[in-house]
């Protein structure tokens, strides 16, 4: 008996006890058929939260996890598809120590997981461009990250498994099979948008590349500047305090400065100049490192920069001065030749000092011309190109006016070179008896001390900065000889007046028979650029002036001009000329010149000649039209840059200078070259 309950007892410890404990433990396990665990993860999956808002999802509370279909068209907002899996494994892990409601909330988490993975496959073909340029968004981030996307169970190391219990990788497994198939195409198109990527720069490589423009010279420049930055470092303490560095820094800089030498174009420079750079450019490298006080360096430059900008201020006025005086000052050559045509004047004797065919000078039928010039070899050239280009040369009356100095000079040069059977007249402004200080205005301006002040007198705090209008031509009178006109040929109608700095190259007759329509002066409009308006000369803040003109009337040129002389008269041209120079007698109206009061006296008397007539700017514009220079009748080297002056502009020298003859025996004694 002790022995049957002995066995029995042994039989209830080894098989009954287990099954009892087993089914025990099976009853008080959790499960999936529980009607409130179902209901309770049904309520939480069809009320989840996505991007911080709450929807409800059409699915029936029995439906399984292996049924769930992957949405189309979901947007997600993550910036990295990372971001999204760290989340997830958070949630994950959170749900594993989560007693009451472990699987329910691991399958959430999981089901936001497999969400933001899925925004990276294209399965629907309508959406393919948008479902592209977000998967670039995401490769392109995860690139510069140096990363590559893998599956959602790539990136679940072996340390999430170790926090995890046996019953949560049991579970996990079944989450990875319900969702094998998100997962594959997520790392199918995941491979396809690196594949994409990976292309890209490979399409946008050669664009970048056809972007970069070469500077041309740049190794000039280049050199330059290191140049500027060594001086820099030099004039820096901390390059001083390091001898060693100083020694080094001026040898390359004079280095540089051999190879750099005169070039201004990277063709110039020599073979060893790259070798130059680039030594300068370790040099100046160290130089960098050495200093450690940015500021000074600033100011430093700032100086350098405020020093090279006064030095080019003072170079530019110093240009300036030396254009103007050169186009002051007389040639040797030009000095030389009416001394010596003077010298051979008075070696003559009286009956060959006249002129022949005299009885025309006072012919109305004839084309008269007046030239008020004390430039002998200039006025040749306007006698010689007007003759050259006339159809009747006889018909032609050439009055030529000069000062006291160079009379003698320019009747000689006529008598030796006489032109043709047109007529030549030479008078000397000295022998007007009737222009004198009391009958004009600005006789008596020229001579009085204040206007001489203006012209010689150095340093003056109030002398115009314009240096144009201190030229001392202003004070010579035949400059305003042409205000005179009725009274120096009280007998003619009509006379073309000509500057000294001009060539003909048509034929001008037909500017005698044009009908001027009662104007006085005929003359070609220069309104094309805004500088030739009357603003440009009149001073419109006096109300004298406003009162009376248009600031935008356009200008016209003085240089060949047609004056009807009867209508002058008519008018009382003259009487206007002397009321508004009295008005002036302090030079606030306008600075000086002829043009402003030309424009002041002709006002709504001038008459606009077509522009084919008068082209001018070849003494100071080197871009006129070669179109608009030959077509022109006459060619006006209006400016500094006159053609018989070393500053002239070259291209336009032969059309004055092959009117010159240069073997004339004058010309080479006095060493008159082209």
């Amino acid at each position: 008996m002790m022995v049957r309950n002995v066995v029995i007892g042994m039989l209830f410890v080894t098989v009954i006890a287990p099954i009892v404990l087993y089914t025990d433990r099976l009853g008080t396990f959790p499960t999936f058929s529980s009607s409130s665990s179902s209901n309770d993860f049904v309520e939480d999956v069809t009320t989840f939260a996505f991007n911080g808002e709450t929807g409800r999802l059409n699915v029936l509370s029995q439906e399984s996890s292996s049924k769930f279909k992957e949405s189309i068209g979901m947007v997600y907002s993550d910036n990295s598809h990372h971001q999204s899996l760290s989340d997830s494994s958070k949630v994950i892990l959170e749900s594993s120590t989560d007693t009451g409601n472990s699987k329910k909330d691991l399958l959430l988490g999981e089901s936001r997981e497999h969400a933001s993975a899925r925004v990276l496959s294209t399965t629907n073909e309508e959406n393919r461009s948008m479902s592209e340029n977000a998967i670039k968004q995401v490769t392109d981030d995860e690139i510069e990250d140096g990363n590559q996307v893998k599956p959602d169970t790539d990136t679940e190391g072996d340390g999430k498994d170790d926090a995890m219990g046996t019953d949560s990788k049991e579970i996990q497994k079944q989450i990875n099979d319900v969702s094998g198939d998100t997962a594959a195409k997520h790392e199918q198109t995941t491979e396809s948008s690196v594949r994409v990527v990976k292309r890209e720069p490979a399409k946008t490589r050669p664009e970048k590349q056809n972007e970069r423009v070469a500077i041309p010279d740049g190794r000039v420049r280049h050199l330059k500047d290191q140049l500027v930055r060594a001086r820099v470092y030099l004039s820096l303490p901390a390059t001083r305090n390091n001898p060693h560095f100083t020694r080094e820094l001026r040898l390359r800089v004079k280095e540089v400065q051999r190879v750099l030498g005169d070039a201004s174009k990277d063709s110039e420079l020599g073979k060893n100049s790259y070798d130059k750079l680039k030594a300068m450019e370790q040099t100046l490298t160290k130089g960098r490192q050495i200093q450690d006080d940015c500021a000074s360096a600033v100011k430093k430059l700032r100086a350098m920069l405020h020093s090279t900008e006064e030095q080019l201020r003072v170079h530019k006025k110093q240009t300036l001065f030396l254009t103007q005086l050169t186009a002051k000052t007389l040639p040797k050559g030009l000095h030389c030749l009416p001394l010596r045509l003077t010298t051979e004047y008075y070696t003559l004797n009286t009956s060959e000092q006249n002129f022949p065919n005299q009885e025309k000078l006072e012919d109305p039928q004839l084309y008269h011309y007046a030239l008020f010039s004390d430039n002998v070899l200039a006025a040749a050239v306007v006698v010689n190109s007007t003759i050259t280009r006339a159809k009747d040369p006889a018909k032609h009356v050439f009055h030529i006016v000069t000062d006291r100095l160079n009379y003698a000079a320019m009747r000689m040069w006529f008598l030796v070179n006489p032109p043709g059977k047109a007529t030549i007249q030479v008078q000397n402004i000295e022998e007007f008896t009737w222009l004198n200080a009391s009958y004009s205005p600005v006789l008596k301006q020229l001579a009085s001390q204040s206007m001489i002040d203006y012209y010689f007198r150095t340093h003056r705090a109030s002398s115009d900065s314009n240096l144009k209008f201190r030229n001392p031509k202003y004070l010579s009178i035949l400059n305003h000889l042409r205000f005179y006109l009725p009274e120096i040929f009280p007998k003619l109608n009509k006379v073309l007046f000509l500057d000294d700095d001009i060539v003909v190259q048509k034929d001008l007759t037909g500017l005698w028979s044009l009908d001027m329509k009662g104007n006085v002066n005929g003359a070609v409009e220069t309104c094309g650029e805004s500088f030739h308006r009357f603003d440009r000369y009149l001073n419109f803040s006096n109300p004298l002036i406003a009162k009376n003109f248009d600031p935008r009337a356009c200008g016209w040129a003085y240089g060949m001009n047609i004056f009807d002389l009867d209508e002058w008269k008519r008018q009382n041209i003259t009487d206007v000329y002397h009321s508004w120079q009295k008005l002036n007698r302090d030079r606030q109206l306008w600075k000086l010149g002829t043009l402003p009061p030309g424009l002041i006296t002709f006002w709504k008397r001038t008459f606009p000649l077509d522009k084919s007539w008068h082209v001018l700017g070849l003494g100071y514009n080197p871009s006129v039209s070669q179109k608009d220079i030959e077509r022109a009748a006459v060619i006006h080297y209006n400016g500094n840059m006159k053609p018989w002056l070393e500053i002239g502009i070259s291209k336009y020298r032969n059309y004055w200078a092959k009117h010159v003859d240069y073997d004339h025996l004058y010309l080479r004694d006095c060493n008159i070259n082209p």
